[in-house]
């Protein structure tokens, strides 16, 4: 009983950010996944499926119509190819004429499999509506983020850009960072997750880019801690968790995206390029090729507040990370 029950069970591979987990002990089938798992499949691997589908069917009734002799008018005798071709007939309910049934047995099939293909047409035409109508987000997320003052303050910085020529409106971020696990007195082992304050988690529209940003002050978690313990902790599965919600005015249904930075991600003492800038025509020019650029704070100014704080880190002061 107890080795049935584990043919049961399947390893499921989930990847989270960079880190990939084996989830043991799903079972390996159920009935209200088919509809989820069509949904979520490439389209390469759904008409894969359902044209084997088409041909596995009509294959099975070409050899239910060649067991009655002369059950199709007008078809050779114990020719496949001609069943073949009444089942598409049949189930397509094309209906040329040339080849009909001439018997109960035959009629009988054919009822079943005309009301075969009605309900598989039926299902693939409400599969494809689905999934054109399913709505997606092309949201650019850049793929660093930066650590460097804001007006004085330490701050955390990342870019979010819509790639549809549209708007998302009402967009709302969520960034929470996901630390090592901790022991409780009890003995359990939890992840910590804590919500990262955001100077602005929602927007009435996001039609070009979005700069987030997070001050690094003493309600901040990560409020004392360095460079170096980013290092340290870069191979501890230290992870920064972004959520994007809002909702795609053209088909006015709500969308979501997702990114995750892992610690290695996140440079230090950097500004990103500028992406929007005006032309030597005039016009107002939005740049994706160095959306994911950064370069160094340029101003002396901003120069002389890294080094101060800097030493202030080193001093315990822990005025940035």
């Amino acid at each position: 009983m107890k080795k049935n029950r584990q043919k049961t069970k399947k390893t499921v591979v989930r990847k989270i950010g960079s880190v990939y987990f084996r989830v043991l002990g799903v079972p390996q089938f159920h009935w209200s996944d088919v509809y989820h798992s069509l949904m979520t499949i490439s389209w390469q691997h759904l008409w894969v499926i359902i044209i084997s589908c088409y041909f596995v069917i009509n294959t099975l009734f070409a050899f239910l119509y060649l067991g009655s002799n002369g059950g199709i008018a007008n078809a050779k005798p114990d020719s496949f190819i001609d069943a073949f071709s009444f089942s598409i007939q049949t189930m397509a309910t094309i209906g040329y004429g040339a080849m009909y049934p001439t018997n109960l047995y035959t009629h009988t099939l054919v009822a079943i499999e005309v009301f075969i293909g009605l309900i598989g047409m039926a299902m693939i035409t409400g599969l494809m509506f689905a999934r054109f109508s399913l709505p997606t987000a092309r949201v650019l997320f850049s793929r660093v983020a930066v650590i460097s003052p804001y007006n004085g303050v330490p701050t955390l910085m990342f870019r979010i850009a819509n790639q549809r020529q549209n708007w998302i409106v009402e967009a709302q971020v969520r960034v929470t960072i996901l630390l090592n696990q901790e022991v409780t007195l009890e003995g359990h082992s939890l992840q910590r997750l804590c919500d990262l304050e955001l100077v602005r988690s929602e927007t009435p529209m996001l039609a070009l880019t979005w700069l987030v940003m997070h001050h690094i002050d003493e309600n901040s978690p990560l409020y004392g801690w360095s460079e170096n313990n980013f290092r340290e902790l870069n191979n501890q599965e230290v992870r920064f968790v972004v959520t994007l919600t809002g909702l795609d005015e053209t088909v006015s249904q709500t969308i979501h995206a997702r990114h995750v930075y892992t610690l290695d991600k996140i440079i230090w003492y950097k500004r990103f390029v500028d992406v929007i800038y005006t032309g030597i025509d005039g016009k107002r020019y939005f740049d994706y090729s160095h959306f994911h650029d950064v370069v160094p704070l340029k101003t002396s100014n901003n120069e002389l507040k890294i080094k101060a704080l800097k030493q202030d880190n080193q001093n315990g002061h822990h005025r940035i990370l």
